[in-house]
């Protein structure tokens, strides 16, 4: 058996949770199948994906950029998989790739191209890629000052939707009615990045996920569809999501799914990821919301409600499989595609 080396997703906080060690535990058993030795680098000793039995070996550091190129430099693994641990593995191997650690060390990025996470994360690239394919977003402009947030606000009109790019769980956006309350909400969101969107605000309108699978053959299949209970301005992490979808009509459901596979192959995902729309309750009028290039807290959340392995199939995708050549795991073994060493973020 070949060596590799793994990330994981971290401490016990806001986008490094269960959901996570759910994805990550997944995601080691696929690559085991494959002959290949995982090495995974995570701080939370209270996981699955420590336990001895998956990972050949286990790293307790913290998911950081510095740590994680310590044990590049180390264990020389090469391929890295970004998607298992959350929004902090994320984030941590885009960092890596843009101050050029992954081309020093010639360590290849397995599953979505990192151009792809990026213009799913950078809000105005996501936007650009979406009016390509002439599909609907929000009305919206990045900015990078409190007075260009301002000045776009008054464009849009009251009340407006602050959203920033590369954040857990939503952090550091919100709504504002007026001109002090997005002064306040933009100066927090600048604490956390670079560049924030202001948005029309769409509250009122429901809220809807697909979980999207898809491979580098291009084969591309919608596995799941959720609902959030709570419309449009009530954040996801505090409404109740039914799985699948329950007041959508069949036209309005089949639009969605229709719509999320079209912007899925043109971001050209490999794996699982996840989008969210926004519907209009009177009509089927829809807003394009975000694409997450990465399991989520949704992910783990629809694998359990169809027990379809989103993980362990996003896994075998970042390998090189087509959807078609993945056999069933209970009734016959996986055939071995390619044989590497690997860091993996779990």
């Amino acid at each position: 058996m070949e060596k590799d080396t793994s990330a994981g997703s971290g401490a016990i906080r806001i986008g490094q949770a269960g959901e996570f060690d759910y994805s990550g535990s997944q995601a080691i058993k696929a690559i085991k199948d494959e002959g290949i030795k995982t090495i995974l680098v995570n701080p939370n000793i209270a996981t699955i994906q420590t336990s001895e039995y998956l990972a050949d070996k286990v790293y307790f550091l913290p998911v950081t950029a510095a740590f994680v190129e310590k044990v590049i430099i180390k264990e020389r693994p090469e391929g890295i998989l970004l998607g298992f641990g959350g929004q902090t593995a994320l984030n941590v191997g885009l960092t890596l790739a843009q101050t050029g650690v992954l081309k020093k060390y010639n360590v290849k990025v397995l599953g979505t191209p990192i151009l792809a996470i990026q213009n799913t994360e950078d809000r105005e690239q996501f936007v650009k890629k979406i009016k390509e394919i002439n599909l609907k977003v929000p009305i919206s402009r990045a900015v990078n000052t409190v007075d260009d947030a301002i000045h776009v606000a008054e464009e849009i009109g009251y009340p407006v939707m602050c959203r920033i790019a590369y954040a857990l769980g939503g952090l550091g956006s919100g709504m504002a009615v007026n001109k002090k309350e997005l002064v306040d909400l933009v100066k927090k969101a600048f604490s956390y990045t670079h560049q924030i969107l202001i948005e029309e605000y769409l509250g009122g309108w429901k809220e809807l996920e697909y979980e999207v699978v898809r491979d580098r053959y291009d084969n591309c299949i919608v596995v799941c569809s959720m609902e959030n209970v709570d419309p449009m301005g009530i954040h996801t992490g505090e409404s109740i999501v039914t799985a699948p979808v329950q007041t959508l009509t069949a036209s309005e459901n089949f639009m969605l799914r229709s719509l999320a596979i079209k912007v899925i192959r043109h971001l050209g995902i490999v794996g699982e990821c996840n989008i969210q729309f926004a519907l209009d309750p009177q009509s089927e009028d829809y807003r394009i919301i975000e694409v997450n290039a990465r399991l989520s807290r949704s992910s783990a959340l629809a694998s359990k409600a169809t027990g379809y392995p989103l993980a362990l199939i996003a896994a075998k995708l970042s390998l090189g499989y087509g959807l078609p050549q993945i056999k069933n795991m209970i009734t016959e073994k996986p055939q071995r595609v390619l044989s590497l060493h690997l860091i993996m973020w779990l």
